[in-house]
């Protein structure tokens, strides 16, 4: 599997990868298609939070790239499974089709399809698209990659899988390896939730200001931020608020392959998935520096 990497992913892990990230790219496509209309379809789910026709067919585009791969799947769109359905997965997928829907409904292009591979309640393979920047995230264990431009790279993905073998082959040829290359003038800099700001992360971000007096705060949506810390473009990312398994999952196996660490608030253990409650505690995700 040649190209400018070293690649260090299994067969496996390949096929599982292009499956994922076939997926991704096209529901990131579905996406964007109702992202351009007037109507959204905006409705409510049962907890209240906002659901549209871009969820529905982000979600069945998924479906069909990796459902065929007998893995379960636990999607933010898919039924609600009881903990004594899902207690024996020691493999799985967690998805989120279109994170950040209420950025998607705001049109500020800060939404993401994140697709993870579990093992052992620990994310093992992760893919994070960016519809409106066309850029993609990916990794397994060992390393983490990004891809901008992916429609000039992959113009026309077709109606169903393709062969895993080459499928990611031009993908890789354009990757950058994560973190990226670091700029030593850049300040200290946290990253926050554009649609979930806390007085505890305030206070938290206050207190960081103390030890960096030059702090940089930036607010963003959905996984995207995970991102910017594996990236390197940031130092830190606390959440202090609730969030869901699906919301971070494909994120933290991207920081963890990067090198960056995604922690239980304030420095406890990584988070763990396919739990009975599927709510994430408070955390933190850094790069360790500072």
């Amino acid at each position: 599997m040649g190209g400018k990497h070293d690649y260090l992913f299994t067969k496996t892990a390949w096929e599982r990868l292009s499956y994922a990230v076939f997926g991704a790219l096209s529901a990131g496509r579905a996406i964007l298609e109702i992202y351009e209309a007037s109507d959204f379809g905006v409705r409510k789910k049962s907890d209240g939070s906002p659901l549209t026709h871009a969820d529905e067919a982000a979600n069945a585009c998924i479906q069909a790239a990796i459902g065929h791969l007998e893995i379960p799947v636990l999607s933010e769109e898919g039924a609600a499974l009881p903990f004594d359905v899902r207690r024996d997965w020691d493999l799985l997928w967690i998805v989120d089709p279109l994170d950040g829907t209420k950025e998607f409904i705001s049109r500020n292009g800060e939404f993401t399809v994140n697709i993870a591979l579990v093992e052992n309640q620990t994310p093992i393979l992760g893919v994070v698209f960016v519809p409106v920047s066309d850029t993609l995230y990916f990794s397994d264990p060992a390393q983490a990659f990004r891809v901008d431009a992916c429609g000039k790279v992959m113009p026309d993905l077709g109606p169903s899988p393709p062969d895993p073998v080459s499928f990611l082959l031009p993908l890789m040829e354009k990757a950058v390896r994560l973190p990226l290359p670091q700029d030593p003038e850049r300040p200290f800099t946290v990253m926050g939730s554009r649609s979930h700001a806390t007085p505890e992360l305030a206070a938290y971000v206050d207190a960081i200001r103390q030890a960096h007096p030059d702090l940089a705060f930036i607010s963003a949506g959905s996984s995207l931020k995970i991102c910017r810390v594996a990236e390197g473009r940031a130092d830190i990312y606390p959440r202090l608020g609730p969030t869901m398994e699906w919301d971070t999952a494909a994120g933290q196996a991207i920081a963890a392959a990067s090198g960056a660490r995604m922690i239980q608030y304030p420095d406890g253990p990584p988070l763990v998935y396919n739990k009975p409650d599927l709510r994430n505690p408070w955390f933190v995700v850094t790069t360790g520096n500072g």
